[in-house]
């Protein structure tokens, strides 16, 4: 058995690491379980800052800045942070752990299967992407001022989907704030390319409304099962998200897409912040205007029996099955 990392022995009184899920080029998270009193344990996930960046003070910054930021963010469709802490030099997050795919998952499972995902299912992720940016955004401190949080980072690995079917925006690591002392805006690229609004592109300031470029992208992508912005470097991509024309759904998407939906993708996706929804929030009502004014759509437990079908390898059914769901049963009679 390899030796334990120092810092886990550090750890082990607090924590029990079970198994690393992911690795990346600034950190790692393993899935673990936190220890307490009298047999307590807690299954959590921890992100640990890789030790050759533990002397990059800006990276430990950032790293400290959202945890702290993220802490008070508090609702159903946000990961949630529950302390920050070190061992043997290395700084760690102890989060919610998720037990589900990211949303590139999700996607590449359907086009594993050579499956178009169901339109009322991509306006309910992101109705619950929408519902947990409008919470960031309109968060306020103790005296009720505006936090001002952008997320800067909308992107399919930072959205989950659990097993359960509940939808989870992650990672507010480059996330702007009022509160922050550092930021990088107008400086440094901050974000994925293919995901930026064009005012991230050109290095200008950013608000809300950047987000919800961002969340425009997601929702045109999962309709038309394809890319919008993928130049061949970085440069080629920022210079389509700034002026590529974007074409109409009807063009590209696999399947019809309803005039609502079109519209939402075309206000969200406008390049002047004027013209765009000037939140979150009225995305997602609109959303969700189109999935329930006039009949049942997906709800949480519509999107569970899904990913049950979609991966039964992972997905374990808790639901009682003489409980009715008109969604998933007529998206089961082909008729959604």
């Amino acid at each position: 058995m390899p030796e334990q990392p120092y810092w886990q022995i550090e750890m082990r009184t607090t924590f029990r690491i079970l198994r690393e899920v992911a690795r990346g080029g600034m950190g790692a998270v393993y899935e673990a379980h936190q220890l307490g009193a009298e047999g307590f344990r807690k299954r959590v996930a921890l992100k640990i800052i890789l030790q050759e960046l533990t002397d990059d003070p800006e990276f430990v910054d950032m790293f400290i800045a959202e945890a702290k930021l993220v802490a008070d963010l508090v609702h159903e469709n946000i990961v949630q942070i529950y302390q920050l802490g070190s061992a043997a030099g290395r700084y760690y997050m102890s989060q919610e752990f998720i037990d589900g795919v990211n949303l590139g998952d999700f996607v590449q499972r359907h086009h594993e299967r050579g499956l178009a995902i169901p339109v009322e299912l991509c306006a309910f992720i992101l109705s619950r992407v929408c519902r947990a940016l409008e919470y960031a955004h309109t968060r306020r401190d103790p005296e009720g001022k505006l936090l001002g949080i952008v997320h800067r980072d909308v992107s399919p690995g930072n959205v989950m989907i659990t097993t359960g079917g509940v939808v989870k925006l992650t990672d507010f690591g480059i996330a702007k704030a009022r509160t922050l002392a550092r930021d990088f805006e107008g400086q440094l690229l901050l974000g994925k390319a293919r995901y930026m609004s064009p005012e991230q592109a050109r290095f200008q300031s950013t608000d809300q409304r950047s987000d919800v470029f961002s969340a425009g992208i997601l929702l045109y992508e999962l309709l038309s099962d394809a890319p919008l912005f993928a130049g061949e470097d970085t440069l080629v991509t920022l210079e389509q998200v700034v002026d590529r024309p974007i074409p109409p759904l009807a063009e590209v998407a696999p399947r019809p897409v309803p005039d609502a939906l079109q519209a939402v993708v075309d206000r969200a996706l406008q390049r002047e912040r004027e013209a765009r929804y000037p939140s979150a929030g009225r995305m997602g009502l609109d959303l969700e205007r189109f999935m329930y004014s006039d009949r049942f759509g997906p709800t949480n437990l519509s999107l569970h029996r899904y990913m049950k079908r979609l991966f039964p390898e992972r997905v374990v059914d808790r639901i009682d099955p003489s409980v009715p769901d008109p969604y998933f049963e007529r998206l089961e009679a082909g008729g959604a």
